[in-house]
C-alpha cells in the first residue's frame, strides 16, 4: 500500500457540487478490522444525507462518504480471524468508501458470491444488510404474508421485492412511473402501483391489507400505510424522504392491532452488524449464488464523478443500485 490515496470528500454541507477529490492518509488496521483496497463503492440516500450535513458519522467513522464497498483485502489487524490479505469481499462500512482504501470491522465483510463480480457485489452490502434486519428479522416477514414496499424500484425496494418473493411472500410495490412498475414486476411484485395514478391504500384494502409495510417515504405515507395495513400488520419504517412529522390517529393502531417500529442500520453496534452479516451468509448468499436473487444496476461513475452520481441518485429517475468505480 502507499502511504496516500485519492478519495472523495465533503468540503461543506451542501448540494452534490461539495463532493471534492482530495488526497487523504490510507487507514491502518484497528484490532479485528481489516483494510480493502477499494474496487467499486455502492451509493446511497445515506451519503447525500451527511453530504447535505443532515447524517453525521457515528463517533470514531471516517468522515468520507461511502457505506458499502467491494474489493481486496490487503491488510488485517489482530484478532481477525476466517479471512486472510488475498481475499475478495464486499463489506458493510461505517464510512470512508469513496477511497480507494478503507477500513471495516472484518465481521462486516462478506465473500463475493460465486457468479458475481466485483461491481456488483459492491451493491450488495447497505441493502441487503437493511432489507434483511427490517423486513425479516425487525419485521418478522412470512411465507404467504401480503408485503408492501414502496419505492420499489431504489436499491433497498428491488432487493426487498426478490427477497420476499424468494421466501414466499405476495408482493406489492409502488413506483413514480410506468417503467419503474414494470421493474417491479419484472422482479416478482404480484402488483405494482404506480402511486401517480393509484391510491396503494384502495389496492392493497382490495387485497385484504398489507401484513408487513416497509416505509422509506414517510410524511403523509405514514397515515396511509395505517389504512392500508390488515389486522395485526407491522409497519417498518427505515427513511423520511417526507419528512417524519405526521398528524396519526392512533385509535386505529389499536382497533387493528398494529405493530409500528424502525430502524438504522448506521449506528447499530458492531456486534449486531455481524450478526446480520452471519444470517445473510446462511440465509440469502445461497440464493445468490443459485441465480434466485440480484442486485439490479443502474449506472457507473468514476470516483471524481461522485456528484454526477448524487444528481442522478437524487432525481429518483435511477433503477437499482448506482456505482463508483474507484479501482
Amino acid at each position: 500500500m502507499t502511504e496516500m490515496m485519492r478519495a472523495v470528500e465533503i468540503s461543506k454541507p451542501g448540494g452534490p457540487e461539495v463532493l471534492q477529490l482530495t488526497q487523504r492518509p490510507v487507514p491502518q488496521p484497528g484490532h479485528g478490522e481489516v483494510v480493502i483496497k477499494v474496487a467499486y463503492a455502492g451509493v446511497n440516500r445515506p451519503d447525500a444525507l451527511q453530504r447535505a450535513g443532515a447524517y453525521d458519522p457515528p463517533k470514531g467513522a471516517s468522515d468520507l462518504p461511502g457505506l458499502e464497498a467491494s474489493g481486496e483485502v490487503v491488510a488485517a489487524g489482530a484478532g481477525v480471524s476466517g479471512i486472510a490479505v488475498g481475499d475478495q469481499v464486499c463489506a458493510l462500512l461505517p464510512g470512508g468508501g469513496y477511497a480507494e482504501y478503507v477500513a471495516t470491522p472484518a465481521a462486516h465483510c462478506l465473500p463475493v458470491p460465486e457468479g458475481l463480480d466485483l461491481k456488483q457485489a459492491a451493491c450488495l452490502p447497505e441493502t441487503f444488510f437493511t432489507v434483511w434486519s427490517n423486513v425479516f428479522t425487525r419485521g418478522g416477514l412470512k411465507a404467504g404474508e401480503r408485503f408492501l414496499v414502496h419505492g420499489g424500484s431504489s436499491g433497498i425496494g428491488t432487493t426487498a421485492i426478490q427477497l420476499a418473493k424468494a421466501f414466499g411472500a405476495r408482493v406489492f410495490a409502488t413506483a413514480g412511473s410506468d417503467a419503474k412498475c414494470q421493474a417491479c414486476l419484472d422482479l416478482g411484485a404480484e402488483r405494482a402501483i404506480n402511486y401517480r395514478d393509484e391510491d396503494f391504500v384502495k389496492v392493497l384494502r382490495e387485497e385484504g391489507g398489507a401484513d408487513l409495510v416497509l416505509d422509506m417515504v414517510g410524511g403523509d405515507y405514514i397515515p396511509r400505510n395505517v389504512k392500508a395495513m390488515a389486522e395485526d400488520g407491522r409497519l417498518v419504517q427505515i427513511a423520511f424522504l417526507q419528512g417524519p412529522k405526521v398528524e396519526l390517529n392512533f385509535a386505529l393502531m389499536m382497533v387493528k392491532r398494529l405493530t409500528l417500529t424502525g430502524s438504522t442500520l448506521r449506528p447499530q453496534s458492531d456486534l449486531a452488524k455481524a450478526q446480520i452479516a452471519q444470517d445473510l451468509r446462511e440465509a440469502v448468499w445461497p440464493l445468490i449464488e443459485a441465480g434466485k436473487v440480484a442486485p439490479v444496476m443502474d449506472s457507473e461513475f468514476a470516483l471524481g464523478e461522485a456528484a454526477a452520481a448524487h444528481a442522478r441518485m437524487e432525481s429518483s429517475g435511477h433503477i437499482g443500485k448506482i456505482v463508483l468505480k474507484v479501482g
